[in-house]
């Protein structure tokens, strides 16, 4: 069982499990505000989940042994996303971001 267990991990498996339920997770959240019009609207939660699945997409590299780089490219992609979906936030609530 152990064998299995550090295998699983190691292999980067767990991580596309969660990317797995990430993706189902956000598709039902969009379908269920389509046909209720209750929830979240996924243009308030798309970024955010992006973002983080950019990150699950680096640490699946990192375990993964892919590079250097792939990582890094992840990891630069969240932040983008981030930066995007914090912007994003501050204009609805009718603020303007100070980037001095």
């Amino acid at each position: 069982m152990t064998e299995w267990a550090t295998q699983f991990f190691f292999s980067g498996r767990i991580v596309d499990v969660v990317i797995a339920i990430t993706i189902i997770e956000g598709i039902a959240l969009a379908i269920y505000y389509r046909r209720t019009g209750n929830g979240v609207a996924p243009r308030h939660f798309v970024l955010n989940m992006a973002a983080g699945l950019c990150l699950m997409m680096a640490l699946r590299f990192a375990l993964t042994d892919a590079g250097w780089m792939m990582v890094a490219l992840c990891l630069s992609a969240s932040g983008i996303i981030h930066t995007l979906d914090l912007v994003s936030r501050w204009q609805r609530a009718g603020r303007q971001p100070d980037f001095r």
